[in-house]
């Protein structure tokens, strides 16, 4: 007579999460280069698709320097949370200083979608709530994920239906 033996491997289920990332003090070029690298490199973390870079007026304070924006993909099987804290780490491992909300920056890293979900805690809110409303999220968001659902339209369909006019696509190309 034959036992058979059931085992079972709980593998942790892999979530595609769209990021923003972006900045204007210093080498913005090349932290945002150094951000994915160090982001690729997290065993749980895995860059995909990676935007087109542009330039972009500030949003909120208006007085400083014009930013760089892109958007990137991943597949990761973190949760929401420690993708959010991956993403802070390395800020802080490329010098991001949080002094004023809507400043300057070396580099931001901003969670947008994760997944299907909906999450709404004080540090996260996926998708990210303003995202509909910013041309500098939606155009490199186009790049990468025109027919993303949010809210009921696609992410085409939300940048149809905002002014993109001041936005400069930028000749150099994010690569690992």
């Amino acid at each position: 007579m034959w036992k058979s033996l059931l085992i079972t491997i709980h593998m942790a289920k892999s979530v595609t999460a769209y990021i923003g990332i972006g900045g204007n003090v210093g080498d913005v070029f090349e932290n945002m280069k150094s951000a994915l690298k160090l982001l690729n490199e997290h065993p749980s973390i895995s860059v995909n698709l990676v935007s087109k870079i542009y330039k972009t007026p500030p949003w909120g304070i208006e007085d400083q320097d014009w930013f760089l924006n892109a958007c990137f993909s991943v597949d990761t099987t973190l949760t929401a949370q420690d993708l959010l804290k991956s993403c802070l780490e390395v800020e802080i491992a490329l010098k991001r200083i949080r002094e004023i909300r809507w400043g300057p920056r070396t580099i931001d890293l901003d969670v947008l979608v994760f997944g299907k979900e909906n999450i709404a805690q004080e540090n996260l809110q996926v998708p990210h709530p303003r995202m509909h409303e910013r041309a500098f999220v939606l155009m490199p968001m186009a790049d990468i994920a025109p027919d993303l659902l949010l809210d009921g339209k696609t992410i085409s369909q939300w940048l149809d239906a905002i002014d993109a006019s001041e936005i400069q696509k930028i000749d150099k190309a994010l690569i690992l």
